[in-house]
């Protein structure tokens, strides 16, 4: 005998537009899910099962008496507004995933009597941003033209990110949710955020932004950790919020890539984008964004480029077409140093392997290849 199951339909088409669904059009596409809504039938827990995978809530959501309330630990930054906290399903299951990640490795730096990372909110927003760059290159164990050793500004990116993880910093890349290459993370609703923590900060990059943006990214959330502040940002046109903290953060990022005094100097003998690229090897588009926060160029000049070189990356990026290598992404996606600690609790006892592969989001043989290959 099927039993059918009384749902508060509250809950239903609360379900469906926190997906990103517009309900009406839902319906359209899912006439039964309308019939349980308007009463007609009801579903049974088979199929309550499966609408709750469709739209990407645990099941325990379907039977509350309301919807939950849901609100991101962090805020959100927009360019040209202050702070918006709405933020689509992938973006916020994604802060989520990496926040339990943290909860995790906090808890079990502690238990092996790690110290808190002192460079954490060292600094507050009174201080001089030079003073706070010059900070975070000691820290680093860089020069002020530390990238000039590199052939190209993406071996540069690389060893800044290297660099970054050795003083405990987690870094994960990603331009979906998890694995699920069907859940999409928009870069002009997130080019990345942070989660500050004195024991495990974690950064993340949204991997389907042009890595040449990505590398400003990265720099603008290492000023976040070292002010104590958590965020998240939109960056659009490489413009940060109308917000002093993150116009402070988005200075700290220029004068770290690309140094006043010696861009100046550069800038003297050529202004070209893609040479001064070279020089200081960075993404020519840091450099144009260096030259109009120092008046060297007009907005009209950088919009002009920013929006031509993003083009070519969306044109390239298309005829390149998907594939890649699964375990070097997920690499990225999960950190290696993250996943050294999860790897490291496991030999020891400390974790067993089904919360490994939940943390890391890997199962069975497909974590046990991932560690072989790289542990």
């Amino acid at each position: 005998m099927t039993n059918y199951i009384d749902i508060n339909t509250d809950i239903l088409t609360w379900a469906i537009s926190r997906a990103g669904h517009d309900v009406l059009e839902f319906f359209d596409s899912h006439p039964k899910i309308q019939e349980w809504c308007s009463g007609t039938k009801k579903p049974t827990v088979k199929q309550l099962q499966n609408f709750s995978h469709k739209v990407h809530i645990p099941f325990g959501y379907l039977f509350a008496s309301e919807p939950p309330k849901e609100e991101i630990p962090i805020p959100f930054f927009r360019t040209n507004k202050t702070t918006d906290n709405r933020i689509s399903l992938n973006v916020y299951d994604t802060i989520l995933t990496l926040q339990q990640r943290q909860n995790w490795l906090v808890e079990y730096l502690k238990e092996e009597n790690n110290d808190e990372l002192s460079f954490v909110g060292k600094f507050n927003a009174s201080i001089d941003y030079k003073i706070i760059v010059e900070n975070i290159r000691e820290t680093l164990g860089l020069t002020q033209l530390w990238a000039s050793k590199f052939n190209t500004w993406e071996k540069a990116l690389e060893n800044l990110t290297d660099k970054i993880e050795s003083i405990g910093i987690i870094i994960t890349s990603n331009g979906v949710v998890g694995n699920n290459n069907k859940r999409t993370i928009e870069v002009n609703e997130c080019r990345g955020f942070v989660l500050v923590d004195e024991y495990a900060p974690f950064m993340f990059i949204n991997a389907a932004d042009a890595k040449a943006a990505q590398m400003f990214t990265i720099v603008h959330e290492l000023a976040h950790i070292w002010l104590g502040q958590s965020a998240g940002f939109d960056f659009i046109d490489m413009q940060p919020a109308n917000d002093p903290t993150e116009i402070l953060c988005d200075k700290i990022a220029a004068e770290f890539l690309v140094p006043e005094e010696t861009f100046r100097e550069e800038w003297r003998r050529t202004n070209d984008y893609k040479k001064l690229g070279l020089v200081f090897k960075v993404s020519p588009i840091v450099i144009a964004r260096r030259a109009l926060d120092l008046n060297l160029t007009s907005k009209e000049q950088f919009f002009t480029f920013y929006n031509n070189y993003i083009s070519a990356f969306i044109t390239k990026k298309a005829n390149q077409g998907g594939g890649g290598d699964f375990y070097a992404t997920s690499k990225k996606r999960i950190s290696l140093s993250f996943a050294g600690y999860v790897n490291h609790a496991v030999k020891t006892n400390h974790l067993l392997y089904r919360d490994a592969y939940r943390l890391v989001g890997l199962k069975g043989g497909t974590y046990d290849k991932f560690i072989k290959q790289y542990f």
